[in-house]
Protein backbone atom coordinates (compact mmCIF):
# COMPACT_ATOMS: atom_id res chain seq x y z
CA UNK A 1 0.00 0.00 0.00
CA UNK A 2 1.28 3.38 -1.09
CA UNK A 3 0.61 6.90 -0.53
CA UNK A 4 -2.02 8.64 -2.46
CA UNK A 5 -0.95 12.13 -3.92
CA UNK A 6 -4.08 14.42 -4.92
CA UNK A 7 -3.54 17.69 -6.73
CA UNK A 8 -6.10 20.12 -6.47
CA UNK A 9 -7.72 23.33 -4.83
CA UNK A 10 -9.62 24.34 -1.77
CA UNK A 11 -12.20 26.88 -1.37
CA UNK A 12 -14.27 28.01 1.64
CA UNK A 13 -17.93 27.46 0.72
CA UNK A 14 -20.06 30.72 1.93
CA UNK A 15 -23.90 29.47 1.63
CA UNK A 16 -26.20 31.91 1.94
CA UNK A 17 -30.08 31.31 2.32
CA UNK A 18 -32.59 33.82 1.53
CA UNK A 19 -36.61 33.95 0.37
CA UNK A 20 -34.68 35.94 -3.05
CA UNK A 21 -31.86 37.27 -4.17
CA UNK A 22 -30.72 40.41 -3.90
CA UNK A 23 -31.18 43.24 -7.16
CA UNK A 24 -28.31 45.66 -7.29
CA UNK A 25 -28.06 48.25 -4.84
CA UNK A 26 -30.16 46.16 -2.78
CA UNK A 27 -29.41 44.78 0.72
CA UNK A 28 -32.58 42.38 1.96
CA UNK A 29 -31.97 40.46 4.96
CA UNK A 30 -31.09 36.47 4.43
CA UNK A 31 -32.61 33.60 6.72
CA UNK A 32 -29.37 31.25 7.37
CA UNK A 33 -25.36 31.26 6.84
CA UNK A 34 -23.00 28.49 6.92
CA UNK A 35 -19.30 28.37 6.26
CA UNK A 36 -17.46 24.96 5.44
CA UNK A 37 -14.61 23.86 3.74
CA UNK A 38 -14.98 22.68 -0.41
CA UNK A 39 -13.01 22.04 -3.60
CA UNK A 40 -13.49 18.95 -5.08
CA UNK A 41 -9.50 18.25 -4.32
CA UNK A 42 -9.37 19.21 -0.89
CA UNK A 43 -12.61 17.26 -0.28
CA UNK A 44 -11.47 13.88 -2.28
CA UNK A 45 -8.48 14.05 0.18
CA UNK A 46 -10.59 14.36 3.05
CA UNK A 47 -12.64 11.48 1.71
CA UNK A 48 -9.51 9.02 1.29
CA UNK A 49 -7.94 9.94 4.43
CA UNK A 50 -11.09 9.32 6.19
CA UNK A 51 -11.05 5.92 4.42
CA UNK A 52 -7.43 4.78 5.77
CA UNK A 53 -5.45 5.77 3.06
CA UNK A 54 -1.96 8.01 3.50
CA UNK A 55 -3.09 11.16 1.46
CA UNK A 56 -0.85 14.18 0.44
CA UNK A 57 -2.72 17.41 -0.97
CA UNK A 58 -0.76 19.07 -3.50
CA UNK A 59 -2.27 23.24 -3.71
CA UNK A 60 -1.40 26.76 -2.64
CA UNK A 61 -3.75 29.26 -0.20
CA UNK A 62 -3.31 32.41 1.26
CA UNK A 63 -1.95 33.30 4.72
CA UNK A 64 -5.66 33.89 5.95
CA UNK A 65 -8.92 32.59 7.54
CA UNK A 66 -10.00 30.59 5.19
CA UNK A 67 -5.94 29.14 4.96
CA UNK A 68 -6.81 28.30 8.82
CA UNK A 69 -10.07 26.73 8.06
CA UNK A 70 -7.80 24.34 5.25
CA UNK A 71 -5.70 23.04 7.68
CA UNK A 72 -7.57 22.24 10.37
CA UNK A 73 -10.21 20.19 8.44
CA UNK A 74 -6.94 18.35 6.99
CA UNK A 75 -5.69 18.11 10.53
CA UNK A 76 -8.63 16.16 11.65
CA UNK A 77 -9.16 14.04 8.15
CA UNK A 78 -5.42 12.72 8.86
CA UNK A 79 -4.39 14.59 5.04
CA UNK A 80 -1.02 16.03 4.95
CA UNK A 81 -0.70 19.01 3.13
CA UNK A 82 2.03 19.74 0.50
CA UNK A 83 1.16 23.25 0.14
CA UNK A 84 2.42 26.55 -0.55
CA UNK A 85 1.48 30.51 1.03
CA UNK A 86 1.31 33.38 -0.67
CA UNK A 87 0.79 36.77 1.18
CA UNK A 88 0.28 38.17 -2.53
CA UNK A 89 -3.31 36.47 -2.84
CA UNK A 90 -6.32 34.91 -0.97
CA UNK A 91 -7.37 31.04 -0.34
CA UNK A 92 -10.07 30.34 -2.70
CA UNK A 93 -13.73 31.14 -1.36
CA UNK A 94 -17.54 30.29 -3.41
CA UNK A 95 -20.48 32.62 -2.99
CA UNK A 96 -23.51 30.06 -2.40
CA UNK A 97 -26.84 31.84 -2.80
CA UNK A 98 -29.84 29.35 -1.92
CA UNK A 99 -33.30 30.60 -2.65
CA UNK A 100 -35.46 29.03 0.39
CA UNK A 101 -38.60 27.84 -1.22
CA UNK A 102 -36.53 26.28 -4.36
CA UNK A 103 -33.66 24.61 -3.22
CA UNK A 104 -32.11 26.44 -6.03
CA UNK A 105 -28.74 27.87 -5.95
CA UNK A 106 -26.38 30.79 -7.96
CA UNK A 107 -22.80 30.28 -7.59
CA UNK A 108 -19.69 32.56 -7.35
CA UNK A 109 -16.34 31.05 -7.58
CA UNK A 110 -12.95 32.81 -6.65
CA UNK A 111 -10.30 30.09 -6.35
CA UNK A 112 -7.62 33.09 -5.78
CA UNK A 113 -4.20 32.12 -5.31
CA UNK A 114 -5.31 28.51 -6.26
CA UNK A 115 -6.30 29.51 -10.01
CA UNK A 116 -2.00 30.09 -10.51
CA UNK A 117 -1.26 26.26 -9.53
CA UNK A 118 1.05 26.46 -12.68
CA UNK A 119 3.28 23.68 -14.49
CA UNK A 120 6.57 24.69 -12.63
CA UNK A 121 4.07 24.54 -9.14
CA UNK A 122 3.87 20.60 -9.93
CA UNK A 123 7.36 20.08 -10.60
CA UNK A 124 8.26 21.31 -7.32
CA UNK A 125 6.07 17.98 -6.26
CA UNK A 126 7.68 15.96 -8.54
CA UNK A 127 8.98 13.61 -5.83
CA UNK A 128 5.56 13.12 -4.02
CA UNK A 129 3.27 13.02 -7.24
CA UNK A 130 5.77 10.29 -8.99
CA UNK A 131 6.22 8.14 -5.97
CA UNK A 132 2.84 7.66 -5.46
CA UNK A 133 0.69 4.47 -5.63
CA UNK A 134 -2.26 6.16 -6.89
CA UNK A 135 -2.84 10.20 -8.49
CA UNK A 136 -6.10 11.96 -8.75
CA UNK A 137 -6.37 15.39 -10.44
CA UNK A 138 -9.52 17.13 -11.29
CA UNK A 139 -10.01 20.22 -13.44
CA UNK A 140 -10.63 23.37 -10.79
CA UNK A 141 -6.86 23.94 -11.45
CA UNK A 142 -5.62 25.50 -14.84
CA UNK A 143 -5.46 22.26 -17.04
CA UNK A 144 -1.91 22.85 -18.00
CA UNK A 145 -1.05 22.21 -14.06
CA UNK A 146 -3.19 18.99 -13.98
CA UNK A 147 -1.93 17.51 -17.79
CA UNK A 148 1.83 17.89 -16.43
CA UNK A 149 0.87 16.28 -13.04
CA UNK A 150 -1.19 13.00 -14.70
CA UNK A 151 2.73 13.18 -17.06
CA UNK A 152 4.65 13.12 -13.70
CA UNK A 153 2.82 10.57 -11.87
CA UNK A 154 2.05 7.94 -14.79
CA UNK A 155 6.29 7.99 -15.53
CA UNK A 156 6.22 7.12 -12.12
CA UNK A 157 4.07 4.30 -12.26
CA UNK A 158 1.28 5.62 -10.69
CA UNK A 159 -2.37 4.80 -11.24
CA UNK A 160 -4.06 8.04 -12.42
CA UNK A 161 -7.24 8.98 -12.06
CA UNK A 162 -8.86 12.24 -13.73
CA UNK A 163 -11.71 13.15 -12.16
CA UNK A 164 -13.37 15.50 -15.13
CA UNK A 165 -15.16 18.36 -12.87
CA UNK A 166 -16.10 20.79 -13.52
CA UNK A 167 -16.67 19.37 -17.28
CA UNK A 168 -14.64 20.77 -19.76
CA UNK A 169 -12.96 19.64 -23.14
CA UNK A 170 -9.65 17.50 -22.63
CA UNK A 171 -7.17 17.24 -24.75
CA UNK A 172 -6.54 13.44 -26.17
CA UNK A 173 -2.93 13.56 -25.20
CA UNK A 174 -3.80 14.49 -21.53
CA UNK A 175 -6.47 11.35 -21.65
CA UNK A 176 -4.20 9.04 -22.83
CA UNK A 177 -2.11 9.97 -19.35
CA UNK A 178 -4.94 8.77 -17.55
CA UNK A 179 -5.63 5.09 -15.53
CA UNK A 180 -9.31 5.65 -14.85
CA UNK A 181 -11.88 8.80 -15.31
CA UNK A 182 -14.52 8.94 -13.18
CA UNK A 183 -17.09 11.09 -14.65
CA UNK A 184 -21.05 11.74 -13.60
CA UNK A 185 -23.57 11.81 -16.12
CA UNK A 186 -23.41 15.41 -17.57
CA UNK A 187 -19.61 14.98 -16.99
CA UNK A 188 -19.79 12.42 -19.15
CA UNK A 189 -21.71 13.88 -21.95
CA UNK A 190 -19.97 17.08 -21.81
CA UNK A 191 -17.26 15.02 -23.23
CA UNK A 192 -18.42 12.26 -25.30
CA UNK A 193 -21.41 13.82 -26.28
CA UNK A 194 -23.49 10.93 -25.49
CA UNK A 195 -26.14 11.86 -22.83
CA UNK A 196 -26.27 9.56 -19.66
CA UNK A 197 -29.51 8.56 -18.70
CA UNK A 198 -29.37 4.94 -18.96
CA UNK A 199 -27.44 1.95 -18.08
CA UNK A 200 -26.75 1.36 -21.96
CA UNK A 201 -25.93 5.30 -22.44
CA UNK A 202 -22.89 4.66 -19.66
CA UNK A 203 -22.04 1.96 -21.94
CA UNK A 204 -21.74 3.90 -24.63
CA UNK A 205 -20.06 6.56 -23.24
CA UNK A 206 -17.50 4.71 -21.75
CA UNK A 207 -17.05 3.24 -25.18
CA UNK A 208 -16.32 6.90 -26.57
CA UNK A 209 -13.11 7.18 -23.19
CA UNK A 210 -11.93 4.16 -24.14
CA UNK A 211 -11.58 5.10 -28.26
CA UNK A 212 -10.06 8.77 -26.86
CA UNK A 213 -6.99 6.85 -24.72
CA UNK A 214 -8.38 6.63 -21.24
CA UNK A 215 -7.59 2.86 -19.79
CA UNK A 216 -11.08 2.55 -18.15
CA UNK A 217 -13.79 4.69 -17.64
CA UNK A 218 -16.25 4.58 -14.63
CA UNK A 219 -18.81 6.58 -14.79
CA UNK A 220 -21.12 7.73 -11.45
CA UNK A 221 -24.68 7.29 -12.15
CA UNK A 222 -26.09 8.96 -8.24
CA UNK A 223 -28.74 6.87 -7.18
CA UNK A 224 -28.21 4.09 -9.75
CA UNK A 225 -24.41 3.34 -8.55
CA UNK A 226 -21.52 3.55 -11.06
CA UNK A 227 -20.62 2.32 -14.41
CA UNK A 228 -17.38 0.32 -14.99
CA UNK A 229 -15.90 -0.07 -18.23
CA UNK A 230 -12.37 -1.64 -19.26
CA UNK A 231 -11.28 -2.75 -22.92
CA UNK A 232 -11.46 -6.66 -21.49
CA UNK A 233 -14.40 -6.09 -18.27
CA UNK A 234 -18.20 -4.08 -18.08
CA UNK A 235 -19.76 -4.28 -15.43
CA UNK A 236 -22.78 -2.07 -13.14
CA UNK A 237 -22.14 -1.67 -9.33
CA UNK A 238 -25.23 -1.16 -8.17
CA UNK A 239 -26.17 1.38 -4.89
CA UNK A 240 -25.69 1.52 -1.24
CA UNK A 241 -28.26 1.48 1.01
CA UNK A 242 -26.67 3.34 3.68
CA UNK A 243 -29.94 5.35 4.75
CA UNK A 244 -32.20 8.03 4.04
CA UNK A 245 -30.32 10.43 1.90
CA UNK A 246 -30.12 14.22 3.42
CA UNK A 247 -27.53 16.03 0.32
CA UNK A 248 -26.08 15.02 -2.40
CA UNK A 249 -23.44 17.52 -2.60
CA UNK A 250 -19.74 15.73 -1.89
CA UNK A 251 -21.08 12.33 -3.36
CA UNK A 252 -18.84 12.30 -6.56
CA UNK A 253 -15.57 13.08 -4.12
CA UNK A 254 -16.62 10.63 -1.83
CA UNK A 255 -16.75 8.68 -4.55
CA UNK A 256 -13.20 9.30 -5.89
CA UNK A 257 -11.83 9.42 -2.26
CA UNK A 258 -12.64 5.68 -1.54
CA UNK A 259 -11.92 4.77 -5.23
CA UNK A 260 -8.35 5.70 -4.98
CA UNK A 261 -7.92 4.23 -1.26
CA UNK A 262 -9.30 0.93 -2.47
CA UNK A 263 -6.78 1.08 -5.41
CA UNK A 264 -4.11 1.98 -3.17
CA UNK A 265 -4.98 -1.41 -1.25
CA UNK A 266 -4.45 -3.43 -4.32
CA UNK A 267 -8.14 -4.12 -4.65
CA UNK A 268 -8.90 -5.18 -8.32
CA UNK A 269 -11.19 -2.07 -10.04
CA UNK A 270 -14.72 -3.44 -9.74
CA UNK A 271 -14.10 -3.67 -6.15
CA UNK A 272 -12.64 -0.61 -5.29
CA UNK A 273 -15.85 1.04 -7.54
CA UNK A 274 -17.52 -0.86 -5.00
CA UNK A 275 -15.74 0.36 -2.31
CA UNK A 276 -16.66 4.26 -3.57
CA UNK A 277 -20.24 3.41 -4.08
CA UNK A 278 -20.08 2.09 -0.10
CA UNK A 279 -17.96 5.57 0.45
CA UNK A 280 -20.25 8.07 -1.21
CA UNK A 281 -23.84 6.37 0.18
CA UNK A 282 -22.78 7.26 3.59
CA UNK A 283 -22.04 10.72 2.67
CA UNK A 284 -25.12 11.42 1.46
CA UNK A 285 -27.01 10.72 4.69
CA UNK A 286 -25.60 13.88 6.28
CA UNK A 287 -25.28 17.42 5.53
CA UNK A 288 -22.20 19.23 4.09
CA UNK A 289 -19.19 17.82 1.62
CA UNK A 290 -16.05 17.54 3.96
CA UNK A 291 -17.48 17.17 7.06
CA UNK A 292 -19.94 14.56 5.50
CA UNK A 293 -17.21 11.84 4.71
CA UNK A 294 -17.35 8.71 6.28
CA UNK A 295 -14.75 6.61 8.74
CA UNK A 296 -12.92 3.05 7.51
CA UNK A 297 -14.89 1.35 9.83
CA UNK A 298 -18.34 2.75 8.40
CA UNK A 299 -17.52 2.03 5.18
CA UNK A 300 -16.30 -1.63 6.28
CA UNK A 301 -19.31 -1.90 8.02
CA UNK A 302 -21.78 -0.96 5.28
CA UNK A 303 -19.81 -3.44 2.70
CA UNK A 304 -19.88 -5.99 5.30
CA UNK A 305 -23.85 -5.95 5.16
Amino acid sequence: MGHIAILGVFVADTAYRADRPPRMGETILGNSFALGPGGKGSNQAVAAARAGGEVHFVSKLGRDAFADLAFSIWNDAGVKPAVSQHDDSYTGAAYIFIEEATGNNAIIICPGVAGTISAEDVEARRDLIGGASVFITQLEQPMEAAHRALEIAKAGGARTILNPAPAAEVAREMLAMCDFVTPNESEAEGITGVAVTTLDDARRAAEVFLDMGVGAAVITLGENGAFYMDRETSAHVPPFNAGPVVETTGAGDAFNGGFAVALSEGRTPVDAVRFGCATAAISVTRPGTAPSMPSRAEIDALLAK
